[in-house]
């Protein structure tokens, strides 16, 4: 659609005016040295700290739904590089975002910044750089903060008897996006949780000490707690009726519920590990952070994921997870 500036006449911005146009609602941190506006932002990590740094790119139509609004876009860019912050325990700090737009729209780049900035600063994260091209809707974030050296979260220390634990709610994105394709009515918590999901920085960082490994759960439960065993040489059993679900999901059966809570992804929840004598102190770690935990298997000697019903049952999943070249 062409804005309505542009269908009079008005000429089109330029890139260097879409990068103005973000530089100007920008607060930067005071440990960044220099931002937007030169070739590369110049940043100064705490002292006894490591750098984390994690890579997404979100496609329009892939990643989010064509009519997704642009505040929900801008939002869901960074929570998604936030959710991976949070699965190592780092504190995030900075960010970089690249944009491919069709056109030059300045009011879909304001509500796209919207959304953006305001999961920003919620976690104190500045923007500091990135660049802007002409093609497809295509936004690619880099996102950066520190951890404690030596202590990240990681994938590879679950151990033989670990519990395996879940925050918050699976499944509810699934659940929006099916009834979207099937042209349903889709409930709005549900709609919501796949637009805006919620990074658990407060859990990741409540978990540093507690939990032996942890991933954070973009393609489905299965799958990505999958990744998590391979990487640790061990394999895991998962109990579908422990499966944290919400209100609005509750209201379906669980052979409707199951396949989405198990491998329907857009989560952006924790998976972790700890040992069962720290139950206790990761209850209460959870609690502190404000975000609801629960155990939902345990770490087995073999290799792979099994879902068990609540008969003890092996369950077979339709999918175990999403896959981009699946």
């Amino acid at each position: 659609m062409v804005p309505a500036d542009l269908a009079n006449g008005a000429s089109a911005p330029g890139e260097f005016d879409l990068i103005a146009r973000i530089a100007a609602r920008v607060a930067l941190r005071a440990d960044v040295a220099l931002g937007i506006g030169d070739d590369a932002a110049l940043l100064a990590v705490p002292p006894g700290m490591q750098l984390v740094v994690t890579a997404d790119t979100l496609n329009a139509g892939v990643h989010f739904p064509d009519d997704t609004a642009p505040a929900d876009i801008g939002w869901k860019a960074l929570a998604v590089n936030l959710s991976d912050l949070a699965a190592m325990g780092a504190r995030p700090a900075w960010c970089t975002l690249s944009l491919s737009l069709p056109q030059p729209d300045p009011r879909w780049l304001d509500g796209f910044i919207d959304g953006f900035l305001a999961l920003a600063a919620r976690h104190d994260v500045s923007l500091v750089g990135g660049d802007t091209t002409r093609g497809p809707l295509s936004i690619a974030v880099t996102a950066l903060g520190h951890v404690e050296a030596g202590h990240a979260l990681r994938r590879d220390g679950a151990r033989i008897g670990d519990e395996v634990w879940v925050t918050g709610t699976l499944g509810d994105a699934a659940a929006a996006l099916q009834s979207m394709c099937s042209g349903a009515a889709v409930e709005p918590s549900l709609r919501a949780r796949l637009d805006r999901p919620t990074p658990r920085v407060e859990a990741g960082r409540a978990l540093l000490g507690l939990a032996s490994a942890c991933i954070d759960l973009s393609d489905g439960l299965l799958a990505d707690l999958g990744h998590l065993c391979a990487r640790s040489g061990v394999g895991a059993e998962i109990e579908l009726a422990q499966l944290p679900m919400s209100r609005a999901l509750a209201r379906f059966k669980h052979e409707v519920r199951w396949p989405w809570q198990a491998g329907g992804g857009d989560d952006y929840e924790l998976c972790f590990t700890a040992p069962p004598q720290r139950a206790e102190q990761v209850q209460q770690a959870l609690d502190l952070a404000g975000v609801p935990g629960v155990r939902v298997g345990r770490i087995v000697a073999g290799q792979g994921v099994q879902a068990r019903d609540a008969q003890g049952a092996v369950w077979t999943p339709p999918r175990a997870g999403y896959a981009h070249f699946g």
